[in-house]
């Protein structure tokens, strides 16, 4: 598996997969944009064919926090260690930061807290007419 810090080179038809479940995810373009919007980005790829297997974004003030809104893995590449090496060299990254947060379902509480979180309260509100990215008129 290669890691890369860097969308150099990466273009939308390599994003194929994810937003596996989501009833409107958005397109791949769209994908490649919050990639490109985001403060920090890890992307897993494949070594032989250099397709995006699994990503992590955080958007940050660079100065005291950072939030982490995408962990993804494509489902045929989950529990191969690939969402765990992405979450460790998001940390690195984000190393010099006081707070880091992410919002996570309850049932994947346990696989944060074995990354070194800690869990805490949190308010959420989603706009699910966006959830593609893409304003509908």
């Amino acid at each position: 598996m290669l890691y890369k810090n860097s969308l150099e080179g990466i273009t939308p038809e390599m994003l194929e997969g994810f937003f596996d479940g989501w009833p409107t995810p958005p397109s791949l373009e769209t994908h490649l944009k919050l990639l490109k919007n985001s403060s920090k980005v890890v992307l897993a790829l494949t070594e032989d064919t250099d397709h995006v297997v699994g990503f992590i974004t955080a958007i940050s003030d660079g100065v005291l926090s950072a939030y982490i809104p995408f962990l993804e893995v494509l489902p045929e590449y989950k529990n191969s260690g690939i969402g765990k090496q992405l979450v460790k060299r998001m940390m690195t990254e984000l190393a010099d930061i006081y707070m880091i947060d992410l919002c996570c379902d309850d049932d994947l509480v346990p696989y944060y807290e074995k990354l070194g979180m800690v869990k805490a309260n949190g308010m959420i509100l989603r706009n699910y007419e966006m959830q593609s990215g893409i304003k509908a008129e």
